[in-house]
């Protein structure tokens, strides 16, 4: 096997989990909303054209999703201090207690599935999960 079909196995390992975490989890909320909190999260405040290029939406969809978010009192929307006519968003404590606690929901969902895990098996997820984190927070900070 070579080395970008591992990469390709591990993208559709992803998926798959991602869509074993939303059947198991039964959370109806939408995954954009899920990567939006944690996204904003991670970069803190950000306008919504970042925000959108950074979920690979488009700038109306996440225009849309930043207004219903605020609705929900997830988000606040204010204007960049540099310019007016942007909008930046940022999670609310409301916001960044969801994500909270949907990560917990998300880990205490899928963790029986990985139960038979031996500390090797546990220690080769460990390694994967900090390289893909860093790898993908490289490829963030690019954008």
């Amino acid at each position: 096997m070579t080395r970008a079909e591992d990469i390709q196995r591990l993208i559709v390992a992803a998926n798959a989990l991602t869509r074993m975490a939303a059947l198991t989890t039964d959370n109806e909320t939408p995954s954009a909303q899920w990567r939006t909190l944690k996204l904003l999260r991670d970069h803190g405040r950000l306008r919504v054209g970042e925000l959108a290029t950074l979920s690979r939406v488009s700038q109306p969809g996440m225009t849309r999703l930043a207004g219903q978010m605020v609705e929900a009192g997830l988000l606040e929307k204010s204007t960049d201090a540099a310019d007016s006519r942007v909008s930046v968003v940022s999670a609310t404590p409301a916001g960044e207690r969801a994500l909270d606690g949907w990560l917990a929901q998300l880990q205490e969902a899928l963790l029986p599935f990985f139960a038979d895990l031996d500390d090797d098996d546990w220690e080769a997820v460990r390694r994967t999960a900090d390289l893909i984190a860093r790898k993908t927070s490289t490829i963030e900070a690019v954008r």
